[in-house]
C-alpha cells in the first residue's frame, strides 16, 4: 500500500516547488482533472501557467491529514508577480497566502483528484486590484 502522505508531500515538494515535471507522470494518474483536460499534462499547465505569474512561488507545508485513500494539505505560499495573473499586468509585488488541498489516490498510489481552496479575493488585494461592490441598481 502506498503512503498516501508521504506522495503528496513529494507531489508539492517535486510538482509544486521544484518544478519537476517528471515527478508529476510519476504521482498523476491519465484521468486527474487538471486545466483543460486530464492526466499529468493537464496538471502541468496549471502549474506551468502559475509559475509563468509568480516564478519564484513556493509552497510550505502547514499541517497533513491522511486517511484512507484521502490527504488533505494545508499550506502558506508565496511569490513575487513576475508575469500576468489573469487581467492583472507585472506588479514585481510580492504575495503571501493560504490554502488548503485535497488529494484522492487510486490503488496504486497514483492521484486521481485534486481540489484546492485558497485565498485569492487577499492575492489580488496584494497586487493592488481594488474590487469594488456593484452600485444597487447597476448590473454586476
Amino acid at each position: 500500500m502506498t503512503d498516501v502522505e508521504a506522495a503528496a508531500r513529494r507531489f508539492i515538494a517535486d510538482v509544486w516547488n521544484a518544478g519537476r515535471e517528471e515527478s508529476a507522470h510519476d504521482l498523476i494518474a491519465e484521468d486527474c482533472p487538471g486545466l483543460g483536460g486530464t492526466g499529468p499534462e493537464a496538471t502541468l499547465a496549471w502549474h506551468r501557467d502559475r509559475r509563468a505569474s509568480f516564478p519564484d512561488l513556493r509552497y510550505k507545508v502547514v499541517e497533513v491529514v491522511a486517511a484512507g485513500d484521502r490527504v488533505a494539505v494545508h499550506w502558506r505560499a508565496a511569490g513575487t508577480q513576475a508575469g500576468q495573473f489573469g487581467p492583472v499586468p507585472p506588479t514585481g509585488r510580492v504575495v503571501s497566502y493560504s490554502g488548503a488541498s485535497f488529494l484522492r489516490f487510486d490503488e496504486t498510489g497514483r492521484i486521481v483528484d485534486v481540489w484546492s481552496v485558497n485565498e485569492l479575493f487577499q492575492v489580488l488585494q496584494q497586487l493592488g486590484v481594488e474590487m469594488l461592490p456593484p452600485l444597487p441598481g447597476t448590473e454586476a
